[in-house]
C-alpha cells in the first residue's frame, strides 16, 4: 500500500515561510501555505529590493560560523530557481574607536572572530578608505576593514522567484487571513470560517505572529523600521556601482548603505531597531522619519548635498531581544519561525532545509546563533 504523503501547513509567506515550504517539498511533503496578502506581500519584511550577507557577525561566531552553511544552501536554492539572484559587493565596515557601545567594540570583534576562523579581511586607515572609495569621507573614523566576501541578496526577486517555483513543483497557495492557530492539533481558523489541519503547522507569520501564539508576544516586537532611497550625484555614481555594502557604526548611532546593483537604487538604514509600532501599520515613511535616517548618512556621504532622494518606506521586523532566532517547538506538532529582525533574510534557505530535516524539533539552540551548536549543525548541515 502507498504511504500518503505528509501534510504541512505553513502560515506566512515570506522568506522563512517559503524557505521552510521549499525545504518541506524538497523532502516529499505535500504544503499549504496561506498567506494574507499578494504574494510576494508587499507588507512583509521580506519584500524589499535588498537583504544582505556577510560573516562580520561581531562576537556573534555562532552566525558567523553559519553563514558558509547559508551560502551553500543558496546555492541549492538557486539550482532550483535557475537563476541566481545575488550579487557579490564584499563589505566595508567603519567604526570611530574608543570601545563605545555603537560599534567600534562590533568592529574589534569582528576582527577576532573573523581571524580566529581563517577569514581574510584587510584593515584600512583613514587615508586608504578615502582612496579606495572616494565617495565617502573618513571623518571621525578610527579603524575600518574591507572583505571580499559578502553581497547582496535580490530579496523582492528571490520571494516572487521561490513562490513561483513552488507554485509550478505543487505547493498549493491559499490567500487568506487566520484568525488563530493550534499548535497541539496543527491547524488553522481562517477568517472565512475554514479550518485547515495538517500533520505539521509552521508558523512564519513575521511581525504578525505573536498574534497567533500566545507567549511570543513576551519575545518577539514588531519594529517599524525606515529606508531611503538615494541617487548619488553624476560624479559619484561609478564609485557606488562597484561599491561594497557599508557599515557604518558610528558614535552617532550607525547607518548601512547597499549599493546600487542589479538596477536598485542605493539604499541606507539604520542599525536601530525601533521597537515600535504594529504590523498593520500604513508602509508610507513620513519625511520627518526619512530625515531621521539622512541625518546618520550625510556626515559620511561626500558632496552630501548633491544626492537625490528617491524615496523612503517602512518595513517591520520582529525583533528579539538579543536578536536570536527563534526556530523552536511549539507542541508535537507545530514550529515556530519568529524573531529574525533584519539579519535573518540571509539564512532563510538554510532554516527551511533545517525545517525538514529529521532532526527539526531540536534545531532551537543552533538556530539562536549559539556558537558551539552552531559548529556542530554546520557540520551536518547535508542531512538537512
Amino acid at each position: 500500500m502507498l504511504r500518503a504523503m505528509p501534510n504541512a501547513l505553513v502560515l506566512g509567506a515570506g522568506i522563512m515561510g517559503l524557505s521552510a515550504a521549499w525545504g518541506l517539498s524538497r523532502a516529499g511533503w505535500s504544503v499549504t501555505v496561506v498567506e494574507q496578502d499578494d504574494c510576494p506581500n508587499p507588507r512583509g519584511a521580506s519584500v524589499d529590493d535588498h537583504r544582505l550577507i556577510r560573516h562580520a557577525y561581531g562576537a556573534e561566531r555562532g552566525y558567523m560560523r553559519m553563514v558558509d552553511a547559508a551560502y551553500a544552501a543558496w546555492d541549492r536554492l538557486w539550482a532550483d530557481l535557475g537563476e541566481t539572484l545575488h550579487v557579490p559587493t564584499g563589505v566595508l565596515a567603519l567604526g570611530g574607536g574608543g570601545g563605545g557601545e555603537s560599534g567600534p567594540g562590533w568592529l574589534a570583534e569582528s576582527r577576532a572572530a573573523l581571524a580566529a576562523d581563517g577569514h581574510a579581511f584587510t584593515d584600512l586607515d583613514p587615508a586608504a578608505l578615502e582612496r579606495r572609495f572616494p565617495m565617502l569621507t573618513a571623518a571621525g573614523v578610527r579603524e575600518a576593514f574591507h572583505m571580499a566576501p559578502g553581497g547582496v541578496l535580490l530579496a523582492r526577486r528571490i520571494v516572487a522567484a521561490l513562490a513561483a517555483h513552488l507554485a509550478a513543483r505543487g505547493v498549493a497557495f491559499r490567500r487568506a487571513r487566520a484568525r488563530s492557530a493550534d499548535p497541539e492539533r496543527a491547524t488553522l481558523a481562517l477568517e472565512d470560517g475554514t479550518t485547515l489541519g495538517g500533520d505539521l503547522l509552521v508558523v512564519a507569520a513575521g511581525p504578525w505572529a505573536p498574534r497567533f501564539l500566545p507567549g511570543l508576544a513576551a519575545r518577539v516586537t514588531p519594529s517599524r523600521q525606515i529606508v531611503v532611497y538615494l541617487e548619488p550625484p553624476p560624479e559619484h555614481r561609478a564609485a557606488w556601482a562597484a561599491a561594497p555594502m557599508l557599515l557604518d557604526l558610528s558614535e552617532r548611532g550607525g547607518f548601512y548603505a547597499v549599493p546600487p546593483v542589479a538596477g536598485t537604487a542605493l539604499k541606507i538604514g539604520d542599525h536601530r531597531f525601533s521597537c515600535q509600532g504594529e504590523a498593520d501599520d500604513p508602509r508610507e515613511a513620513s519625511p520627518a522619519e526619512a530625515e531621521a535616517i539622512l541625518a546618520l548618512a550625510r556626515p559620511r556621504l561626500r558632496g552630501a548635498a548633491g544626492y537625490r532622494v528617491l524615496g523612503a518606506r517602512a518595513c517591520y521586523y520582529d525583533v528579539e531581544p538579543e536578536e536570536r532566532f527563534l526556530l523552536e517547538p511549539i507542541g508535537p506538532r507545530a514550529l515556530v519561525m519568529s524573531g529574525f529582525s533584519g539579519h535573518g533574510f540571509k539564512f532563510g534557505p538554510l532554516l527551511g532545509l533545517a525545517v525538514a530535516g529529521e532532526d527539526r524539533m531540536r534545531r532551537a539552540a543552533w538556530a539562536a546563533g549559539h556558537a558551539e551548536d552552531a559548529a556542530v549543525m554546520e557540520g551536518s548541515r547535508g542531512s538537512a
